[in-house]
């Protein structure tokens, strides 16, 4: 792993860690806001059991093949994996985005059409090649644009607000209970040393500073 990928993981663990690690997450403040100001509404949440090929290649729940791979090279980069250190692919952070946009995040389905699509644009313009065929570092160089707001091309959503839109997404899959379709096999608790869903912390479990291990990690499923 590279330094600049050590540099990505450490972040998004560490913002993690002081957010609580656990919670689901609202919308970001930016493509909240944006959706709302193109006139589109919330739509109720879909019930699904979709779960994506290793290669985020597959047709799921509202994203298509092509989106699939370009959001699963693009979270895969801002968390990106190494031997015994899952990434984005390997915790179902895909999954997680594309059952959300399915259902509680329906209101930003444009939001992600257009932002995909003017992506890969700006990829082509740049580059010869959409997003999820780069090389990584083409593709970290693509991030950084974004993020700097320097990617031309875009409209709505701007290239920041897209960009914070995945990275908060990316961190919600990563770390979000997993019956929301991300952390996969709690590989997101397991990084920060989150205990899961426990019924009840003793006096004692509270006042330790070692990692809490007195049961097994369990999620919501299992405490349904």
């Amino acid at each position: 792993m590279s330094k600049h990928d050590e540099a990505r993981r450490a972040f998004l663990i560490g913002t993690a860690v002081g957010a609580g690690a656990v919670a689901t997450g609202g919308l970001t403040g930016d493509a909240h806001a944006q959706a709302q100001n193109k006139g589109t509404a919330a739509q109720p949440a879909q019930p699904a059991a979709h779960d994506h090929a290793a290669n985020g290649g597959s047709l799921g729940a509202f994203l298509n093949a092509d989106d699939s791979a370009t959001v699963a090279a693009f979270t895969e980069r801002l968390m990106p994996g190494a031997p015994g250190k899952p990434g984005a692919l390997a915790a179902g952070v895909l999954n997680y985005i594309d059952l959300a946009l399915a259902g509680a995040y329906a209101d930003l389905q444009d939001f992600y059409r257009r932002g995909l699509a003017q992506l890969d644009a700006y990829c082509r313009t740049q580059q010869g090649k959409p997003f999820a065929r780069l090389t990584g570092a083409q593709q970290d160089e693509v991030i950084t644009a974004l993020e700097q707001g320097k990617a031309g091309g875009f409209s709505w959503p701007s290239p920041q607000a897209f960009f914070n839109t995945l990275r908060t997404h990316t961190m919600e899959g990563m770390f979000a209970d997993p019956v929301y379709g991300g952390n996969k096999d709690f590989a997101g608790w397991r990084l920060v040393g989150f205990p899961g869903a426990q019924p009840v912390f003793t006096k004692a479990d509270m006042e330790s500073r070692a990692a809490f291990s007195r049961v097994a990690m369990t999620g919501l499923k299992a405490r349904a």
